[in-house]
């Protein structure tokens, strides 16, 4: 019986070094989302007209036009916006991403960073290495798809009072 209670003794042991092993890297947590939530980066375009600025979860924080801005065509700044922002967004979900993988490093055996990398060169057509450091293709736009009259998903876009 002895034997057994050194077995359970040394069993209880080991699942109590666990237990604080994974205390330990939660412990960093809360500092995890503190930085998450001061993070930002910053991209400026290649031909320096447009900086924008984007934090936590790709949100962008700030979009700043040179005067030089005024003298582009339209389409080409609208296009020239977006690409920046597509930047700054892929930027800054990769430095979470780095910052996630800091924190728990191999505890999950995942790398989110290679992850998000993958994931952005799947939807921009870029390479995996580094898709925030280059100019993103323009991505063709998907039609809107309008409700028909009568679906009852969309309000028909009228009026909700009907008059008597």
């Amino acid at each position: 019986m002895s034997a057994q209670m050194d077995e359970l003794i040394a069993q209880f042991q080991n699942f109590q070094n666990k237990v604080r092993q994974a205390e330990a890297r939660f412990a960093g947590v809360g500092d995890m989302q503190e930085r998450i939530a001061r993070l930002e980066t910053t991209v400026t375009s290649p031909d320096g007209t447009v900086t924008v600025t984007a934090g936590a979860g790709g949100m962008i924080t700030d979009l700043r036009l040179t005067a030089g801005a005024t003298r582009v065509e339209a389409g080409q700044l609208a296009a020239t916006i977006m690409a920046t922002i597509r930047r700054a967004a892929a930027g800054a979900a990769q430095q979470q991403a780095g910052i996630v993988d800091e924190t728990f490093g191999d505890a999950f055996g995942v790398d989110v960073t290679a992850q998000v990398r993958e994931a952005q060169a799947e939807a921009f057509g870029t390479v995996a290495a580094e898709p925030a450091s280059e100019p993103q293709p323009r991505q063709p736009s998907r039609p809107v798809r309008r409700p028909a009259p009568g679906d009852d998903d969309d309000f028909d876009q009228g009026p909700i009072l009907r008059r008597s």
